[in-house]
């Protein structure tokens, strides 16, 4: 799965969960906001990692994968944290590719 390690997001992002759960509201560098549905979450190592894509998203648009930290000041709350570190985001690509993987194999046997 390829990722833009340049991506426009910062590292502190709004929750807003005025809506369905699944969908997160970040904030880009000059305040600006953009949705996102939470297609998924992993553990890996010890982490946990949400994949996000954008909700106006195309067919052919690329998923984002943050790690999900604690926040220090409010323990119900999680920080996206943006995965810069190549060898962590690859791990994390990697196992995401994998998972899908794995669900495609199981839905093709369900159909047979």
């Amino acid at each position: 799965m390829p990722h833009d390690h340049n991506h426009d997001h910062d590292h502190n992002h709004d929750h807003d969960h005025d809506h369905d759960e699944n969908i997160v509201t970040l904030v880009d560098e000059t305040g600006e906001e953009q949705d996102f549905e939470i297609i998924m979450t992993l553990e890996l190592e010890d982490k946990e990692y949400a994949v996000l894509l954008p909700l106006d998203a195309d067919d052919d648009e690329e998923a984002y994968i943050f790690r999900m930290d604690p926040d220090a000041d409010d323990e119900e709350q999680v920080l996206l944290v943006a995965v810069e570190d190549d060898d962590e985001f690859d791990k994390v690509a990697a196992a995401y590719e994998a998972m899908i993987d794995e669900m495609a194999e199981e839905g093709e046997e369900e159909e047979e």
